[in-house]
């Protein structure tokens, strides 16, 4: 989206946000797009871009994938598991949840 818009030289705050709203279509998102599109045609006011960019990251961010994987991390055990394996999924894990390299350890030594 971003190369669309620096390609396609689209500065004004307006014009980018109605661009990536023309690009959300279906379910949730559809809803979503229309309510922000009706909020653009009546408010005649300039939109600021870092507030449209938080909005977008927080609205659509996926909280449960992460909790998900906090979950799946701590209580991670290697089995049968070749060790190499384990390593690459645990470590897979540790970033989907978000684990700082401390808590990380304690964890692979808690659990393993």
């Amino acid at each position: 989206m971003r190369l669309f818009l620096k390609c396609n030289r689209v500065m004004e705050t307006d014009d980018k946000i109605i661009a990536i709203l023309a690009c959300f279509r279906e379910d949730v998102v559809g809803i979503y797009i229309q309510k922000k599109l009706n909020e653009l045609n009546e408010e005649i006011r300039t939109h600021d871009w870092d507030n449209f960019v938080k909005e977008i990251k927080t609205t659509f961010s996926n909280k449960i994938k992460i909790t998900d994987a906090k979950w799946k991390i701590e209580s991670f055990k290697q089995g049968k598991k070749n060790t190499v394996d384990l390593m690459i999924e645990f470590d897979i894990l540790a970033i989907k949840a978000d684990t700082d390299e401390l808590h990380a350890i304690f964890l692979l030594k808690k659990n393993i």
